[in-house]
């Protein structure tokens, strides 16, 4: 990883950054786990802060760490979960349906991960291609018959893809999830719309601004998050590239996100998109105050862990948490969490296992090894898939209390839930 460089203006619209939205103060990339061996050797650590563009109101981070240092090898893998398995599929259907997709027609998703979406086109015997910047995780797509390229995505990649189906342009281009990891918008964008042509939808997914304030989200601000999207800052983002929206759908993934369907023929708005556009208008986010005192409720969190996690030192209970994902490792920095005070981690992923997290240096086992350490307590990390996780452990034998931090930390003492102190 190359280091770090600060931002100066919106990386979308070229406007002034003002408003502080959320400091975290220094950090390790998120992703950046790290091998036993290594434990002693200095970390990296830049600043993760997120402010507000003046003019487009995009939440951003004002330092961007080099993005072919955080995805050139990446630790997620998105087969991992079943939820967003069953996710990925569900939209694969629906747009089949909708766009009448079929042998002839041509999908591709970038950031296409280890091909968790794209398997179900290629089941389906729709023609498809991913676009993955890890070799690593693209090599696992390949392996199970997702056709993938290995490499970052922009007009240049577009250009290749159109070129070599003679300039036909693709029906849809997915892009979920990863509009937030783009630190060069313009050219991203302007891909996009190049590889769907005149004619082609452009269907991106990404968390909810609005949802991250609500929920006190702030564990999904990480260096690998460069930007934090309103219905508003994504339309005019996309606009700026010939994309007008005309169709927005509600999601409960990652907290609360936005499936936005785009193109650049004009098509009539629908109702689902005029009412979210009233909304975010009514909240105020074109303004200041939406984005103020959100560093207070982050702070309010982060005391009510720390709360915990002493109560439970003194009472000798023994903590261990699962899910070794980044928003965790941005939760447990940010409140100064150490492996005395957490003794393991929990994760499917055997890329993940055997390493510590970033910062914190919690080990990461198996789930079977963390039961076998008998904690009194779990601390869910991805508390987006909260359900799945109490399943998978209430499923394995554990009895002890289930706990999330965000947007207070909270205990399952099966079947009753109560607020822990804090």
């Amino acid at each position: 990883m190359s280091g770090a460089r600060p931002v100066n203006a919106c990386r979308a619209c070229g406007g002034r950054l003002g408003l502080t939205f959320c400091d975290l103060g220094r950090q390790p990339v998120a992703n950046a786990y790290v091998p036993p061996e290594r434990a002693a050797d200095p970390e990296p650590a830049f600043p993760l802060r997120a402010v507000v563009c003046d003019d487009c109101r995009l939440v951003q981070l004002d330092t961007v760490v080099d993005e072919r240092g955080i995805f050139t090898d990446y630790a997620y893998f998105s087969s991992m979960s079943s939820t967003w398995l069953d996710h990925a599929a569900r939209f694969c259907a629906a747009m089949t349906q909708r766009l009448g997709l079929g042998a002839d027609s041509f999908v591709v998703e970038v950031a296409s991960n280890d091909g968790y979406l794209l398997r179900n086109f290629v089941a389906a015997g729709i023609p498809c291609l991913g676009i993955e910047p890890a070799a690593n995780v693209a090599e696992l797509a390949r392996a199970a018959g997702v056709p993938t390229e290995a490499r970052f995505f922009g007009r240049d990649a577009a250009r290749d893809i159109v070129g070599a189906r003679g300039g036909k342009p693709a029906d849809l281009v997915v892009a979920n999830n990863v509009l937030a990891h783009v630190p060069d918008l313009d050219d991203f964008i302007g891909g996009l719309a190049l590889l769907a042509g005149t004619a082609g939808v452009v269907s991106i997914e990404a968390p909810h601004l609005v949802a991250l304030v609500d929920g006190v989200q702030f564990d999904t601000i990480y260096h690998e998050h460069y930007a934090y999207w309103s219905l508003l800052s994504m339309e005019a983002a996309l606009a700026r590239q010939g994309l007008r929206v005309f169709e927005v759908e509600r999601l409960a993934t990652h907290g609360g996100s936005l499936r936005v369907l785009s193109a650049a023929a004009d098509r009539a708005p629908s109702a689902t998109l005029r009412a979210l556009r009233a909304e975010e208008a009514a909240r105020g986010v074109a303004g200041d105050a939406f984005y103020s005192g959100f560093g207070a409720r982050v702070r309010a969190v982060l005391d009510g862990l720390r709360a915990w996690l002493d109560e439970a030192a003194a009472e000798g209970r023994r903590i261990c948490a699962y899910g070794a994902a980044a928003k965790g490792n941005t939760l447990l920095n940010a409140a100064g969490v150490t492996a005395a005070e957490i003794v393991a981690v929990a994760d499917r992923s055997s890329a993940k296992q055997g390493r510590l997290l970033p910062g914190s240096h919690i080990p990461v086992v198996s789930p079977e090894a963390m039961l076998a350490l008998r904690p009194d307590d779990v601390l869910i990390l991805p508390w987006n898939i909260e359900a799945e996780v109490a399943g998978q452990l209430r499923a394995a034998g554990f009895g002890g209390r289930l706990a999330v931090a965000v947007p207070r930390l909270t205990l399952r003492d099966a079947p009753a839930l109560r607020d822990a102190p804090g």
